[in-house]
């Protein structure tokens, strides 16, 4: 007999929660009810429902009693566990032991970061198996199968990174205790499904809402796959397909990145909206950028609910050079207090703050950016670099360096270009540029586990704190190995 797999015995058996309650910027195409699975998969708007039923799993908190994918657990846990955060939230002892890598299988962020994906996979395996079978139109039946081909590569990329083999579950009915899949094998699905998804249209109406995967932004993950995969050749013909589709830019200012204004802008390949997320597909959830990142000292400026739990190391402040132009943008160190006179703390991250739009910081509004042009320049370079083409690395880091020094008006003589560096040099230069251009944006322990740097660049930011060999995989949640017996413990935990 076959049923739905444990995993997902906290979803929903009978319903798929579409959501619509009171955010007035919903796609317009997206029924605001709840819908029963048996009387479902009937109509073209059911259809792009079932696809967005997918996107809502990204962020949203109404999902369960955990968030969403991208909302909180997934992006603090990659900066905890490496060189760029410290933990300061009282509350959390399992963010704690993450950003002191003394985490276990019993550890509720982990245990969060595996419930959703999968929870967010069944939605998709549920709408790549019943799609195809409504009488609608052809070619919006074929872009939603593969716009939830390209969520579900996108979480699987996620899982197999994180935990190493797990269940690769493909079907809306599964087996009650799935053995885990080859790290092959999940590669192969993954590969599979964004290539697929590479057929997605380059862009969409406005009417039909931002948010939605497009075909650069299944290029620009699968370029990564195979920038994980030291696959550099495929990697580097990917991303100069996303650069030649002249679909994407850098913001000339680096300040105008994270502004509301900028949502769904000319550097964002593929982001996941909150709060009203200006007509994004979102649901109604404001994202925890300011209350997790902005330190409590602001509340003498009128900001409310800074709570400052997730503040940089020292050592990632210092990496910048002064004048670097995403040291202002990303961190603060200073507030006025009520007497007008500047106090000083340490730092802590201020990129996802649009003061103008949200100068309460309650929450936000902002996008998360899972991929955005900048990633898809620095991967070119750091595939070029590999592949000894040491002009087109060098072209490419340097296109983001060069607007490192634009203070807005002029080019300043800091932040020089890269010159003639060695293969070897430009291989912890590019690590570094990630390092400073993607702060708090949920790559940089993906960065030190694919460059196999995790134990020497984390003592040299949190002194005492050294990884081990297992740290370069986080261990299948406990709960997880008593429901399915099958599953079986990474090495080290």
């Amino acid at each position: 007999m076959k049923r739905h797999s444990t995993y997902f015995k906290t979803l929903f058996l009978s319903l798929i929660i579409l959501l619509g309650t009171s955010c007035k910027k919903f796609l317009a195409e997206d029924p605001k009810r709840l819908v029963a699975i048996t009387n479902y998969y009937k109509t073209e708007s059911e259809a792009v429902s079932a696809v967005n039923a997918i996107y809502a799993y990204l962020n949203s908190t109404s999902s369960g009693s955990t968030a969403g994918v991208y909302h909180s657990t997934f992006w603090v846990m990659a900066g905890l566990a490496s060189d760029e955060m410290i933990n300061e939230e009282i509350f959390s002892p399992a963010n704690d032991q993450i950003g002191k890598f003394t985490h276990g299988p019993i550890n509720s962020s982990i245990q969060e970061v595996w419930t959703m994906h999968y929870k967010a996979i069944t939605i998709a395996n549920i709408a790549i198996a019943r799609i195809p079978g409504i009488q609608m139109d052809a070619a919006l039946r074929t872009r939603l199968v593969n716009e939830a081909r390209f969520l579900r590569g996108l979480l699987y990329f996620n899982l197999v990174r994180v935990f190493g083999k797990v269940p690769l579950v493909l079907q809306e009915i599964e087996p009650l205790t799935p053995e885990a899949a080859s790290v092959d094998a999940i590669y192969a699905q993954i590969i599979s499904d964004l290539t697929a998804a590479k057929d997605l249209p380059l862009s969409y109406d406005v009417a039909q809402g931002r948010g939605r995967a497009t075909s650069g932004a299944a290029k620009s993950i699968l370029a990564k796959v195979y920038l994980t995969l030291g696959k550099w050749q495929e990697c580097a013909t990917l991303c100069k397909e996303v650069i030649n589709s002249n679909q994407y830019a850098l913001w000339a200012n680096f300040a105008d990145v994270f502004k509301l204004s900028s949502r769904g802008g000319k550097e964002a390949i593929f982001s996941v909206g909150f709060g009203d997320a200006n007509g994004a597909i979102i649901f109604w959830e404001v994202g925890q950028f300011n209350v997790r990142l902005l330190p409590p000292q602001l509340a003498v400026e009128g900001v409310e609910n800074s709570q400052g739990w997730q503040p940089p190391t020292q050592n990632l402040y210092n990496t910048f050079d002064a004048a670097d132009q995403r040291r202002a943008v990303t961190f603060i160190t200073r507030a006025r207090n009520p007497n007008g006179i500047f106090v000083n703390f340490k730092p802590h991250i201020q990129k996802y703050w649009d003061r103008v739009a949200e100068p309460k910081a309650n929450g936000s509004s902002n996008d998360f950016p899972v991929i955005r042009y900048a990633d898809v320049l620095l991967m070119l370079a750091e595939a070029s670099n590999e592949l000894g083409d040491a002009t087109e690395a060098h072209k490419n880091i340097n296109i983001v360096r060069k607007r490192a020094r634009f203070n807005g008006t002029l080019d300043l003589s800091t932040v020089p270009d890269y010159v003639g560096l060695s293969k070897e040099a430009f291989r912890a230069a590019v690590l570094k540029e990630r390092r400073m251009e993607f702060v708090a944006e949920g790559h940089r322990w993906f960065d030190l586990v694919r460059t196999k740097t995790l134990e020497t660049a984390v003592p040299a930011a949190k002194p005492g704190t050294i990884p081990a060999a297992r740290h370069y995989l986080f261990p299948i949640p406990q709960r997880e190995l008593d429901l399915n017996p099958k599953l079986v413990q990474n090495t080290g935990y």
